[in-house]
């Protein structure tokens, strides 16, 4: 076996030839395996070589991109395109119409009309019709037809009926009301899942630069281990070690490029966006919020006065109450006017014209208890809005309590991972050295990489985590 101070000496020129006859690789941390001469049998394969019609699979380049998307470009392209979004609105302007629809009873109703008619004119005398003493005697009937014009216009006006139509229209106004909050609840979970996306698409993009760090330092270990070997300084398996390393880290790779392109499918759908995936997201991320480190019971205040599935539930029962006032107006009777002129006659240069005026006083005394069970609905109705009211309140408390939670455990997990990462680098650059001077093993090396590489991924894992918690965050205290 090579004393350390030879094996230092190889190693130096290992390394410089290396770096010579290769690009230079990004910044990374190494990995490599353990000392010890080998021979070679004869027939055997050479230490520094790969068996005869095998290579080393090259990893394909990252698919061309052609702009950068920002956060804000991504939430302007959903708050425009979504489909979810639009029916939302869509749903608001719709009830907005039902609302004018249960107004309509109580505005003033005009109808006009007119016919005109071709007919015979024989009588037929209906018993009781008309008095004894009218004759009743006509020649008999014939096919001779007459003209008969009839003009016809009427107004008609609710005048009261114990609340009945207000009450309905009243009701389809609050449920308006409610709908447009509902829209706006849509629009924060919309910013919320593009957020997210984002995010995680940012974090795949990461992963992609780690895991290309840790093919760079793998290579950069074969090529040493590769000398090495080929001197006699180490054995044939420690070459074998290190080139099923790189061949997994650039399995890694691939994986981390699919996740990304993925990912950002993912962002297309959070967004209503028919587009494709040639695009790099920005390196972003959401500020510390003021109310972050507040309070739990300040925090929660601030989301019942700002949540929109509140006001929208505060609408409902509000919407149910007048529903309620309406079905007890059931029991009262209702009271109208209406208005009507006619213009008619047989011929149409020489009509005769009438005006009417009515007013119509109407009581259902009996329906069957139908307003008695209209009433009991629209009570158990208004139980369940306000007990859907209470379920949202304890709902909006737990996703502040956990929103804040998850700032919190984030912020503690990013200064953890910082450490974590630190101390695998330095683990790892001390593997390097002992292996090069023959103390350690290959896997020693390789477990010093993998280390490094996860603790890589964790810190891009807990950015994507604190950055998603701070999204929450706002959307559980109802901010953009």
């Amino acid at each position: 076996m090579m004393t350390p101070t030879a094996l230092l000496f190889v190693t130096a020129a290992i390394t410089g030839a290396a770096q010579a006859a290769r690009p230079a690789a990004p910044k990374a941390s190494p990995s490599a395996p353990s000392a010890s001469p080998t021979t070679i049998s004869p027939g055997a394969t050479e230490p520094g070589s790969l068996p005869p019609g095998t290579s080393l699979a090259e990893v394909p380049p990252s698919p061309p991109t052609s702009r950068e998307l920002t956060l804000a470009a991504a939430t302007e392209t959903a708050l425009t395109s979504q489909p979810l979004l639009r029916q939302a609105r869509a749903q608001a302007n719709a009830a907005d119409a039902r609302a004018d629809v249960a107004r309509a009873p109580i505005l003033p109703q005009v109808t006009a009309n007119a016919t005109y008619q071709r007919a015979t004119s024989n009588f037929a005398p209906r018993p009781g019709a008309l008095p004894s003493q009218v004759s009743t005697s006509t020649s008999g009937p014939t096919f001779r037809t007459f003209d008969y014009w009839n003009f016809g216009i009427t107004a008609t006006q609710l005048i009261y009926d114990f609340g009945q139509a207000r009450g309905r229209w009243h009701a389809a106004e609050a449920t308006a009301e409610g709908q447009h909050e509902t829209a706006r609840a849509a629009r924060l979970t919309t910013i919320l899942n593009v957020r997210t996306a984002y995010f995680q698409a940012r974090a795949q993009k990461s992963l992609i630069s780690v895991q290309r760090e840790t093919l760079a330092n793998q290579e950069r270990h074969l090529d040493q281990i590769k000398g090495f070997v080929e001197l006699g300084a180490r054995p044939a398996i420690d070459l074998a070690q290190s080139r099923t390393d790189v061949a997994n880290a650039k399995v890694q790779v691939i994986i981390a490029e699919n996740a990304y392109a993925t990912a950002k499918a993912q962002l297309n759908q959070a967004m209503g966006a028919l587009q494709p995936t040639d695009y790099d997201v920005a390196d972003e991320t959401l500020a510390p919020l003021p109310e972050e480190d507040q309070a739990l019971d300040s925090l929660v205040q601030i989301a019942i006065s700002a949540r929109p599935e509140l006001v929208a539930l505060d609408k409902l029962v509000q919407a149910q109450e007048h529903q309620l006032r309406s079905a007890r107006g059931g029991y009262g009777p209702s009271l109208g006017a209406s208005t009507g002129f006619t213009d008619n006659g047989q011929q149409i240069d020489n009509l005769r014209w009438n005006w009417n005026i009515t007013v119509n006083l109407n009581w259902p005394v009996f329906q069957g208890l139908l307003t008695t069970a209209q009433v009991r609905e629209a009570e158990a109705n208004l139980v369940a809005v306000k007990a859907q009211r209470d379920v949202i309140d304890q709902q909006l408390r737990f996703e502040v309590e956990q929103a804040r939670l998850l700032v919190r455990s984030s912020k503690a997990a990013t200064l953890a991972v910082e450490e974590a990462l630190l101390n695998s680098r330095e683990r790892l650059r001390l593997a390097e050295g002992r292996y090069q001077t023959g103390a350690g093993s290959v896997i020693e090396l390789a477990d010093a990489q993998i280390t490094t590489s996860l603790a890589a991924a964790q810190r891009v894992n807990a950015d994507y985590a604190l950055a998603s918690a701070r999204a929450q965050l706002l959307k559980a205290l109802g901010r953009e």
